[in-house]
C-alpha cells in the first residue's frame, strides 16, 4: 500500500544548544502566485548531514537558499546559529550545482577567494587553500584552472572553497548530479570522511533516495507543493562496515523502499 504524503504536525523544537539552523513558520510564494513553501519549522542538528528530499518541485532548493540569504522568504524566521538570517553572512558557505567557479582563476586562487574577499593576507589564505585542496583529493592541481579539469574536480574545488571560508554551515546544492555513477560514489564516501573531520553542519539537497540514506543523519521529507514537512527519518546506518556492505544492509534497503514507495506517486 502507498502511504499517501500527509504533512506531518511541526517537529518538537530541539534544545538550542543542539540546533545550528531553526526554522520557524516559514512561507515562500513566487511571482505569479506559485507557493513553494507552507508554514515550514524545522531544526537541523549542529555538526549532522541533514538530507532534504521530495518529490520535484516541492521547494528543497528554495529552503536551502533561504537559509544562505539568497532568497527572500514571505513569512516567518531562520535562525543560523542563533542569528536571523536576513542576508548571506560568513557562517555559511553555499556550493552550487554548477560548480560556479571563477574561469580565469586557477585552483588556489578559487579555493581562496572566499578568504580573498574577506580580506585575508595572501600568505594565510592559500595556507588554508592548500589544506583543503589537499582534503578533497586535488593535491597537485593548486596551478590548473577550470578548463583543464573534469568535472568531478571541478566540483571538488567548489567544496574546497566553501570549507576553506571556515563556515560552520555548509549548504550543498545537488552537487554530485553532473558527474558519473562511479565518481559520485567516491565522492559520497569523501563527503562522509569530510562530516566526521569537520565536524560542521552539512544541509544536502538531492534528488537520489539511495543517496540520502546512504550520506544522512536525518533525511527530511518534504511534501509536494507546497513544500511542508511529511516525514523526518533517522537512517542510523553502521558506519564501521565498507560503503558496499552499509548498500547490503536491511536497513538501508529498507529506507531506500519505503521512501520511494512515497514518492512514486508523485514521479510523473
Amino acid at each position: 500500500m502507498i502511504e499517501t504524503m500527509q504533512p506531518a504536525p511541526a517537529p518538537a523544537v530541539t534544545a538550542p544548544q543542539d540546533v545550528a539552523v531553526a526554522v520557524r513558520g516559514v512561507r515562500k510564494v513566487y511571482p505569479g502566485g506559485t507557493e513553494a513553501l507552507r508554514d515550514l519549522t524545522l531544526d537541523f542538528p549542529a555538526g549532522k548531514l541533514t538530507t532534504l528530499l521530495g518529490p520535484s518541485g516541492c521547494g528543497k532548493t528554495t529552503l536551502l537558499k533561504i537559509i544562505a540569504g539568497l532568497v527572500a522568504k514571505d513569512a516567518g524566521t531562520v535562525e543560523v546559529l542563533g542569528r536571523e538570517v536576513s542576508a548571506p553572512g560568513p557562517e555559511r558557505a553555499f556550493v552550487f550545482q554548477d560548480f560556479a567557479l571563477l574561469p580565469w582563476a586557477d585552483v588556489l586562487r578559487n579555493v581562496a577567494f572566499g578568504l580573498e574577499l574577506r580580506g585575508t593576507p595572501q600568505s594565510e589564505r592559500e595556507a588554508v587553500a592548500e589544506r583543503y585542496i589537499a582534503n578533497v583529493g586535488l593535491k597537485g592541481f593548486e596551478r590548473r584552472y577550470p578548463h583543464e579539469l573534469s568535472g568531478g574536480m571541478r566540483q571538488r574545488v567548489g567544496l574546497a572553497r566553501a570549507l576553506a571560508v571556515k563556515a560552520e554551515v555548509l549548504l550543498l546544492d545537488e552537487p554530485f548530479s553532473a558527474v558519473d555513477e562511479q565518481t559520485r560514489r567516491k565522492f559520497q564516501e569523501d563527503l562522509l570522511q569530510l562530516v566526521s573531520q569537520e565536524k560542521k553542519t552539512f544541509i544536502f539537497v538531492t534528488h537520489s533516495i539511495e543517496e540520502a540514506v546512504y550520506l544522512s543523519d536525518r533525511i527530511v521529507l518534504l511534501s509536494p507543493r507546497p513544500g511542508r514537512i511529511w516525514k523526518i527519518i533517522d537512517p542510523q546506518l553502521p558506519r564501521d562496515i565498507s560503503p558496499d556492505q552499509i548498500r547490503r544492509q536491511p536497513v538501508y534497503l529498507d529506507h531506500v523502499e519505503s521512501i520511494w514507495q512515497g514518492l512514486r506517486q508523485y514521479v510523473e
